[in-house]
């Protein structure tokens, strides 16, 4: 079953000092869209998993990565209301977003729900995601691995 709380992973590999975030392209219909929309790994838990379990599951079923460097938690928190499942409607969805370092040639194997994947700069990303929410999310994130540099 799943809870009303969601992760989302914020993929980013280090090439030659740059950094670049993995956005996904969610296929039409999904989410409730007519078109595809760019976007991070995002899932819900499931009954029994811890927020880091639900995020390397979601990991792996979306991009088919199983390896990670490492996972910088609490990189950004929102809430918001579940429109788009006819049972859930209405309800409260908290979502917690972490920031997920993988390797530069990680192969990526992108699952039933995305059409396809790119791999972009930070202002290329800010563009192509339509969501405040992951806006913001990725906004905080590069920040952090700005003030590491």
């Amino acid at each position: 079953m799943r809870l009303p709380v969601q992760v989302q992973a914020i993929l980013f590999r280090k090439i030659h000092g740059e950094t670049q975030y993995l956005l996904l392209k969610r296929i039409p219909g999904r989410g409730g869209e007519q078109e595809g929309f760019w976007q991070p790994v995002t899932g819900g838990l499931e009954e029994g998993e811890t927020r880091i379990d639900a995020l390397r599951r979601e990991v792996h079923e979306e991009t088919g990565i199983q390896n990670v460097i490492r996972i910088i938690p609490d990189v950004y928190y929102c809430e918001f209301q579940d429109f788009y499942r006819p049972e859930a409607r209405q309800r409260l969805i908290k979502e917690h977003v972490f920031g997920v370092e993988v390797v530069s040639n990680e192969k990526i194997t992108i699952g039933w729900e995305h059409s396809e994947y790119r791999w972009c700069r930070f202002t290329t990303a800010m563009k192509l995601l339509k969501w405040m929410e992951n806006k913001e999310a990725l906004e905080k994130l590069n920040k952090i691995l700005s003030a590491e540099q």
